[in-house]
C-alpha cells in the first residue's frame, strides 16, 4: 500500500503504550536502586506480591500468572527459595505439582520493599491526588488482568 494511500487523521488516537513505558522507566530509575539496597530485582518483587496476593500458588499456576516460561519460573523460584523468602512442597492431592507459599521472612521482605516503593511511586505520581492513583491502579488491575492469565493455561 502507498503511504500516500492511507488516511489522514486530524488528531492521532490516544494511545497509552507510550504513556505507560514513560511512567514505567521513572519508577524502574527510582526502585532499581531502592531494591537494589534490599537485596532484591524487580522479577522477585512481582513473584513475591503475586505469591502475596493470591495466599499460595502452584508452580504452574504461578507460570501462567507471571507469564514466564516454567524454566525460567524455576530459576526464580531457586532464587527466592534460597534466600528463605518462599516454600516449595509436594501437593497433598497430585504429587506432581509443586505448591509455592510466601514465607514469614518473605512476608516481612515484602512490607520493607511496599514502604520503599511506595516513596518512589508518590515521588513519580506527584501529578495524581489519592483518588485518581486509586482510579488508575484499578484500571490498570483490570488491563493487566491477573486472574485470567492462569484460566487461559492449560496447566493451571
Amino acid at each position: 500500500m502507498l503511504i500516500s494511500a492511507l488516511p489522514v487523521i486530524d488528531q492521532p488516537a490516544r494511545r497509552v503504550g507510550a504513556l505507560l513505558e514513560h511512567v514505567n522507566r521513572q519508577l524502574r530509575q527510582h526502585s532499581v536502586p531502592a531494591l537494589e539496597t534490599l537485596g532484591v530485582r524487580p522479577r522477585h518483587v512481582l513473584a513475591l506480591t503475586v505469591l502475596r496476593d493470591t495466599g499460595g500458588s502452584s508452580q504452574a499456576d504461578l507460570a501462567g500468572l507471571l507469564q514466564m516460561d516454567r524454566t525460567n519460573l524455576v530459576g526464580l523460584l531457586n532464587e527466592l527459595e534460597t534466600e528463605g523468602w518462599v516454600e516449595r512442597r509436594r501437593s497433598p492431592e497430585d504429587r506432581r505439582r509443586h505448591l509455592v507459599e510466601l514465607t514469614a521472612a518473605g512476608g516481612e521482605l515484602l512490607s520493607r520493599i511496599d514502604f520503599a516503593l511506595a516513596a518512589i511511586e508518590d515521588h513519580v505520581l506527584s501529578a495524581l491526588d489519592a483518588a485518581q492513583r486509586e482510579q488508575l491502579y484499578e484500571l490498570l488491575r483490570q488491563a493487566a488482568n491477573l486472574e485470567a492469565a492462569c484460566t487461559e493455561s492449560p496447566d493451571c
